[in-house]
């Protein structure tokens, strides 16, 4: 599992004393993306190619080639006019990062399959109302943005694993899937709980 998703930063005076110790733990939506576009990778034996589509404010919150480099992988052809956007291989994965809006932050396929996922990130230790609220609407904001979107395979919203996004997600789980959409859930470690756990 992963140490380096998360962003560390002071809070600013309106948030003091509301985090879990003295920084605020910034899960950024580039991060989630990352962590999940990997997850896909371990569970997804058959899996031919993993698109990233993020845009330049998710490159400004996290560094998104050194996190890739990091992980062992080593940037081959380069796309697009940004400085991250490019062909990433590590072994037998490719990841492709390219900005580019209408198409889902995170594109899988395999033979049988194609998935579409929309992130969300946030601040993943903290009891501040207002951020606290950004959580659950980034949950039901990544929901919408998928009902709004043509249908193509499967859909997944995923979003940090906090107890406010558990809880939402527990009762979101059965409307969403009878939606088409499947809800999954990213911690601080990468590690993925998928949903849903519909009784």
């Amino acid at each position: 599992m992963f140490d380096d998703l998360i962003v560390e930063k002071s809070p600013p005076p309106n948030r003091r004393g509301t985090c879990t110790g003295e920084k605020e733990h910034h899960f950024t939506e580039a991060a989630v993306m990352l962590a999940f576009a990997e997850h896909l990778s371990r569970t997804l034996p058959a899996l031919k190619r993993v698109e990233l589509h993020p845009d330049g404010e998710h490159a400004k919150q996290f560094d998104i080639v050194r996190w890739l480099l990091a992980q062992g992988f080593v940037r081959g052809e380069k796309r697009g006019k940004t400085t991250y956007g490019g062909m990433y291989v590590r072994g037998q994965q490719t990841i492709f990062v390219q900005p580019k809006s209408g198409q889902g932050d995170v594109v899988a396929e395999t033979n049988v399959l194609k998935l579409s996922a929309e992130c969300k990130g946030g601040i993943v230790n903290t009891s501040h109302a207002g951020q606290v609220s950004r959580l659950r609407k980034g949950l039901c904001e990544v929901i919408g943005q998928l009902m709004q979107t043509p249908k193509r395979g499967v859909q997944v919203a995923v979003v940090p694993n906090t107890a406010v996004t558990l809880r939402l997600a527990r009762k979101l789980a059965p409307r969403a899937h009878d939606a088409g959409i499947e809800i999954a859930l990213v911690d601080s470690k990468g590690r993925v709980t998928d949903f849903p756990f519909v009784s």
